[in-house]
């Protein structure tokens, strides 16, 4: 749980915002539930190609996650995480489909940098609900973890022009009992 705030300040520049509700649950141990690390960011995009083009629009998400999460009870990193990404998307008909990746800086004790990468391939099936698919992968985040991979199968559906379900189920494919045996994402979104 948390909130998610994203605002169009001007064209093609989008600021974003989330405070996370963070859950740690280790074997043997008490369930720890608090603020997890916020993140902000400021999505632009570069290259707007026009209705006819046949290139896709391209932009950067850089993202900064502070380290408000208690790190000691398992709810945040402890340190300033960064994200440098790249995003391509390309709409074709009832067929967007857009992802990329970057790299992620990632301090610590034990930590490593890693890369991020990800591809959504959706479908607007009626002027209400969109379907999707999306697969991922990351190279190992600290010593002596494994690289992991995975997909989801996700749903937004409108009930107007200002409120939307956000829904996505997944797992992972590589690495799954470590990384995501089973995750789901259910949320109701507010535009304005």
């Amino acid at each position: 749980g948390g909130v998610e705030v994203n605002y169009g300040a001007v064209p093609n520049l989008q600021l974003h915002g989330i405070a996370p509700i963070a859950f740690d649950h280790p074997e043997g141990a008490r369930q720890e539930t608090g603020l997890g690390d916020t993140e902000f960011g400021a999505k632009y995009r570069f290259i707007t190609p026009g209705e006819h083009d046949w290139f896709p629009q391209v932009g950067v998400f850089p993202l900064i996650e502070a380290p408000t999460g208690g790190a000691a009870r398992g709810l945040g990193a402890g340190q300033t995480r960064v994200y440098l990404p790249l995003w391509l998307q390309k709409d074709v008909g009832n067929w967007p489909t857009y992802g990329g990746g970057g790299y992620w800086i990632n301090p610590g004790t034990g930590n490593k940098n890693y890369w991020f990468v990800g591809w959504l391939v959706q479908r607007q099936v009626t002027d209400n609900l969109a379907v999707g698919v999306e697969a991922f992968h990351q190279t190992a985040q600290a010593i002596g973890d494994k690289e992991s991979s995975g997909f989801n199968i996700g749903a937004v559906y409108d009930f107007n022009e200002h409120y939307h379900l956000l829904m996505s189920a997944g797992r992972g494919l590589q690495d799954a009992p470590v990384s995501n045996d089973f995750s789901y994402y259910l949320a109701l979104q507010h535009t304005f």
